[in-house]
């Protein structure tokens, strides 16, 4: 059975407003067919945002030493730029570019950095000669923190009014961290993110919004309920999303033949562009 479980608190001085609906699409979200979150530039009506297969739309290009995979939507001047942050198979993997393009026919303006110096992990863990430990202590918090701060910069020379950071995976964990104070981006979405610690949830000082699998090892039904209870007890508004009948990785890669997997992946990218929309400003 298809089901979402949506926890959202909004905070403000006095007031603290929990709520719980049984389905996303009692928010009026029709993953295939609603636009009312997607403010599309010239798509025509009703256009399929979401690309789950084809080819990638945007360009690759260098900036101050990081490669950056640049999607740009098609209306003139977007108001809110999104840093989206790849999971560990990086720019390279496709479904990660696809992905960045449906986020600029929802009408931002998308910048995915190449967080792996052209490495990324192999699709299979097991492939000989990867370590997973050492790609992990490789790409650590130390190194990857610059990289997306270039990104960052980029994004603020196009115009954007705002940013906002998407995050899978590994990538989930630093659209976290990209919310801390000082770092230029205005509201944040992580799908089932990994490594995630507690005190990075707690320097938070803007919005943030999380889609869970319902099996997933790096983020299990307790380790989302600590997650929950630290968002609770913050200042920032947030929101939780759980899929049913997902797995880690469904935000990016989904078996979209499987109905509830292609649902969750669908309804979490309307998720984040809700998201966006309220906290950000909209893309338009």
């Amino acid at each position: 059975m298809l089901h979402s479980s949506v926890t959202s608190t909004l905070h403000n001085s006095t007031i603290k407003m929990r709520t719980s609906l049984a389905a996303l699409l009692l928010w009026g979200v029709s993953p295939l067919a609603s636009v009312a979150f997607a403010k599309v530039c010239s798509y025509g009506d009703n256009p399929q945002i979401i690309a789950h297969a084809g080819e990638p739309v945007g360009r690759e290009q260098m900036y101050n030493g990081v490669n950056l995979y640049i999607s740009k939507p098609s209306c003139k001047k977007p108001k809110v730029g999104v840093l989206y942050i790849t999971d560990v198979f990086g720019i390279q993997h496709v479904q990660n570019k696809l992905l960045a393009d449906s986020f600029a026919r929802a009408g931002f303006m998308v910048v995915a950095p190449d967080m792996f110096d052209g490495k990324p992990a192999p699709m299979d863990f097991n492939t000989p000669g990867f370590n997973a430990t050492e790609f992990t202590l490789k790409h650590s918090p130390n190194a990857t923190d610059p990289i997306l701060a270039k990104a960052v910069a980029y994004l603020q020379t196009t115009g954007v009014e705002k940013i906002a950071a998407t995050g899978y995976c590994y990538g989930g964990r630093y659209a976290f961290r990209v919310l801390a104070a000082g770092k230029g981006v205005d509201a944040g979405f992580a799908a089932h993110p990994s490594l995630l610690e507690d005190v990075e949830i707690q320097a938070i000082t803007r919005p943030i919004s999380v889609a869970a699998a319902e099996i997933d090892n790096m983020m299990n039904s307790t380790r989302r309920s600590q997650i929950e209870a630290l968002l609770a007890n913050g200042t920032q508004p947030y929101q939780v999303n759980l899929y049913g009948g997902t797995s880690h990785g469904f935000g990016v890669r989904a078996n979209v033949s499987n109905p509830e997997e292609k649902f969750g992946k669908e309804a979490a990218f309307y998720q984040a562009v809700r998201w966006f929309d309220a906290w950000a400003g909209g893309a338009l």
